[in-house]
């Protein structure tokens, strides 16, 4: 069975003397019945998988309702001009969480991570990384499996849809889930893991799912953005010697806590939040939905 909670990770990651990222691919193995190859191997599918979304992305696509497709390209003529806010490395980490989620409402391949609505937290930050920094392609396939670690745990103690706990189930889990394997990718040992993602999660706990008609597109792709960069803060924050007060493990019950007080209309249904406002229901109303 996989890991009910991080402390449970972290146990054998103490009495194996193996790295998180390790135990997460052994219990894989073990829990599907697959070799450590084989395990491997599909996971550095998914990482390209990642490597050729961002690359295909194409600014001149739009979705189906015209509300999402333009906004990696538009970020990315910003980021070029060298005049951001925010420094150059992150405006591209904020580039391509907006392609990838372009990529998604345009019904291009994505990976869930752990959800299509939030597929382009984890890429935005560990592609991005990879590309600065040249690391190397193993280091960031073992990043790989820190996040599905995290995301698996996650869903044990809670859930990652957004119809059960809200955006926070979805954009929340894939924060820190991001936030985790970055803080691996620069060093951090099983603990500081934790700390990122709890910090990540509770950045955004409560956050509502109102996605405008029921569409993945409006607010969810800009949502990445938010995401990916709360992860980069809390994962510095983390390996800055900052610690969570309360562990991960009763944040993530803490989150579902929250999501199961949430009411219906915040969670996916189109009709709370943003997607009740004015300006919705005219675009509602010109969609004929």
């Amino acid at each position: 069975m996989s890991y009910q909670s991080m402390e449970e990770a972290y146990a054998r990651c103490e009495r194996d003397g193996i790295p998180f990222w390790k135990a997460v691919q052994l219990e894989d193995a073990e829990e599907r019945d697959v070799a450590l190859e084989d395990s491997w191997k599909e996971m550095k599918g998914m990482w390209q998988a990642m490597l050729d979304g961002l690359d295909n992305y194409d600014p001149d696509l739009v979705s189906r309702s015209g509300l999402v497709g333009k906004e990696g390209g538009l970020m990315e003529e910003y980021q070029k001009a060298g005049d951001t806010l925010c420094g150059d490395f992150m405006a591209k980490v904020m580039t391509n969480a907006l392609k990838m989620g372009c990529n998604n409402a345009c019904m291009k391949r994505i990976v869930a991570a752990p959800t299509a609505g939030a597929c382009g937290v984890l890429p935005a930050v560990l592609v991005t990384y990879y590309k600065e920094y040249q690391v190397p392609e193993e280091k960031m396939i073992e990043a790989m499996y820190v996040a599905a670690g995290i995301g698996q745990i996650i869903a044990n103690r809670a859930y990652l849809a957004g119809a059960s706990g809200g955006c926070q189930a979805e954009i929340g889990s894939g924060s820190g889930m991001a936030a985790g394997a970055i803080c691996y990718v620069r060093g951090g040992i099983p603990q500081q893991i934790g700390h990122a993602c709890a910090m990540a999660l509770k950045n955004l706990m409560g956050l509502v799912c109102d996605p405008v008609g029921g569409l993945v597109e409006v607010p969810c792709v800009k949502r990445n953005v938010g995401g990916a960069v709360n992860a980069l803060a809390a994962a510095d924050m983390a390996l800055a010697g900052i610690t969570s007060k309360i562990p991960v493990d009763q944040v993530i019950d803490a989150m579902k806590e929250v999501g199961d007080k949430m009411d219906l209309t915040l969670k996916e249904t189109g009709k709370g939040g943003v997607a009740a406002t004015e300006e919705a229901l005219k675009v509602l109303e010109r969609l004929d939905m």
